[in-house]
């Protein structure tokens, strides 16, 4: 059977003071849809995989401190389809968590491993790639699948695949990884833009449960006895106080370094990578989010809220509550980023952006 599993355990720190405890980056309701709406990144995500798999079988991996959250935003998602992570413990456990539970009842399980930080279009051509994907591993369940964006700049902030040599029955859509590079630095990341032969890391993935857990046992023989304990007494009533227990103790690193990149030196797996011609924002950032705005004419972008400007040009002004009637003015300021919410108000020059989540670090609970 095929299942999804969005991981959605990121705080979203650079998206402070709106991302905050209790309410991470996922759901913030500040993606306005072409129909009319404003949603989360998770409810976008959750809409994208419903089309990927028949009946129930669409699962949230996130901090178990977001259950109630997530469960009141998207009602469809009940406590059995929200696996919560006690605490981080970076993504190769979270995918093991997962694949722990698919395996426990399903030794035929396969699913996709989806992020919630995303925008990606067009839907179809999204979902069509993942397709091609289960297709693969349930063809042969030795195959671990990753997705290949096709970059257009020189970015150091993803992770990039080196294309080994096409797999002749995917029409040109598939191929052997030859490597991962993890974020290189700019001068790597222009030689692999200018090469042609690499695509950016999608960080999205299609395993056959087994076969993932065998490995993450074969590179990880520590945590996966610990996951083996959880498995155990997953559907019992020590399935929470053995998931607290256990997790605690897990190693923390990601599915690429924990699994991808070892496995690209065994014999009896075959990473591969699927071609996904999408246009793809990480919404990460208030830059990167202002991306989904249009600018006015002298390039400010807002969220809905009034602005009034003077000498002012190319800033970002964002408010919590769009509707409100508050509006934020503007005098002889240029690239600054303007963040108004109920708890806080932040103001910092755009090429500063990255500086908010050291400044998040520094602020007293009560404000995080």
């Amino acid at each position: 059977m095929r299942y999804a599993m969005i991981m959605a355990g990121g705080s979203g720190t650079r998206l402070w003071p709106m991302s905050r405890d209790g309410q991470p980056k996922q759901l913030i309701k500040f993606i306005k849809t072409d129909d009319g709406r404003t949603v989360s990144l998770l409810q976008l995500a959750a809409e994208r995989a419903a089309g990927l798999t028949q009946g129930n079988s669409v699962y949230i991996c996130t901090g178990e401190r977001y259950r109630e959250q997530i469960k009141s935003a998207m009602p469809d998602f009940d406590d059995a389809h929200i696996l919560g992570e006690p605490m981080p413990r970076d993504t190769v456990n979270a995918v093991a968590f997962a694949a722990a539970v698919f395996a426990k009842d399903d030794p035929d399980a396969v699913f996709s491993v989806l992020t919630a930080d995303q925008l990606i279009e067009p839907a179809d051509v999204f979902e069509s790639a993942v397709e091609r994907g289960y297709t693969l591993v349930e063809q042969d369940p030795t195959r671990l699948v990753t997705f290949g964006i096709t970059p257009d700049h020189p970015a150091t902030g993803y992770g990039y695949i080196e294309r080994g040599e096409l797999l002749p029955e995917t029409e040109s859509q598939a191929f052997k990884v030859a490597r991962f590079i993890e974020k290189p630095p700019l001068e790597k990341a222009e030689a692999y833009f200018n090469s042609g032969r690499f695509d950016w890391n999608a960080g999205m993935f299609v395993f056959h449960a087994r076969t993932l857990l065998d490995l993450y046992k074969r590179f990880m023989p520590k945590n996966a006895e610990l996951i083996e304990q959880l498995s155990a007494a997953w559907g019992t009533d020590r399935q929470q106080a053995v998931l607290d227990e256990v997790y605690l103790q897990l190693e923390k690193t990601s599915v690429d370094y924990g699994i991808m990149e070892p496995a690209a030196n065994e014999h009896d797996v075959t990473i591969v990578g699927v071609k996904m011609p999408i246009q793809w924002l990480d919404v990460g950032s208030w830059p990167a989010y202002a991306q989904t705005l249009k600018p006015d004419q002298n390039g400010n972008r807002s969220n809905g809220v009034p602005i009034a400007t003077f000498d002012a040009n190319n800033n970002i002004v964002i408010s919590e509550d769009s509707d409100a009637d508050h509006t934020i003015a503007l005098i002889g300021c240029d690239d600054l980023i303007v963040i108004r919410t109920e708890r806080a108000t932040l103001v910092v020059p755009k090429d500063r952006a990255q500086d908010i989540k050291k400044l998040h670090e520094l602020l007293p609970d009560g404000l995080k």
